[in-house]
C-alpha cells in the first residue's frame, strides 16, 4: 500500500473514533429523549456501526496482510454494519406509519443509510478478487459514511431536543 493510503487510513481511523465518541456522548446525554422515539435507538446503533466500519476497515487496511484478506474482512464487517442499517430502516418505516411522519423522511433516511454501505461492499469484492482499486472504494465509502455520520450526530445531539 502506498504511503498516501497509509496516511488516509490513519486519519480515517482517528476521525471515526472521534466521531463515534461524540455520538456515544450524545447517546449518554440524551438517552431518555432518544428512547422516547422508537426508531432512534436503531438509528444510533446504525450510526455507530457505520463508524465502526470505517474504524475497523481502516485498521485492517493498515495491517500487513494480503489484499484478498482485507477484502474478505471488509465484506464481513460491511455485512454486520449493513444489518444495523437494515434494522434502522425497518424501525424508521414502522415509526413513519405509527406516528404519521411524512413518508419522504423515511425514504431519505432509508436511501442514505443503505447507500453508504455500497462502496464498502464493492471495495471488499474488488479486494477479495485481488484488484487494488478496491482501496479507492473503501476511501469513497469512508467519506460518504463520515458525511452521514455528521447528520446522525446532529440529530442525536440537537434535533432530538426540539
Amino acid at each position: 500500500m502506498s504511503p498516501g493510503w497509509v496516511s488516509f487510513f490513519e486519519a480515517a481511523a482517528g476521525a471515526a473514533a472521534a466521531l463515534a465518541g461524540l455520538i456515544f456522548v450524545a447517546l449518554s446525554v440524551n438517552i431518555a429523549r432518544i428512547l422516547e422515539f422508537s426508531h432512534l435507538p436503531a438509528r444510533a446503533a446504525a450510526a455507530m456501526g457505520a463508524l465502526m466500519l470505517i474504524l475497523t476497515t481502516s485498521l485492517a487496511a493498515l495491517a500487513p496482510q494480503p489484499a484478498r484478506w482485507l477484502g474478505g474482512e471488509t465484506l464481513a464487517l460491511t455485512a454486520l454494519a449493513w444489518l444495523l442499517q437494515i434494522d434502522s430502516a425497518r424501525q424508521s418505516r414502522a415509526a413513519t406509519r405509527r406516528h404519521n411522519r411524512p413518508a419522504h423522511e423515511f425514504v431519505v433516511e432509508m436511501i442514505m443509510s443503505q447507500i453508504q454501505m455500497i462502496p464498502y461492499a464493492v471495495g471488499g469484492v474488488l479486494l477479495a478478487l485481488g484488484w487494488a482499486a478496491g482501496v479507492d472504494w473503501l476511501a469513497a465509502g469512508a467519506v460518504l459514511v463520515f458525511m452521514l455520520a455528521v447528520i446522525n450526530a446532529w440529530v442525536l445531539l440537537v434535533e432530538i431536543l426540539r
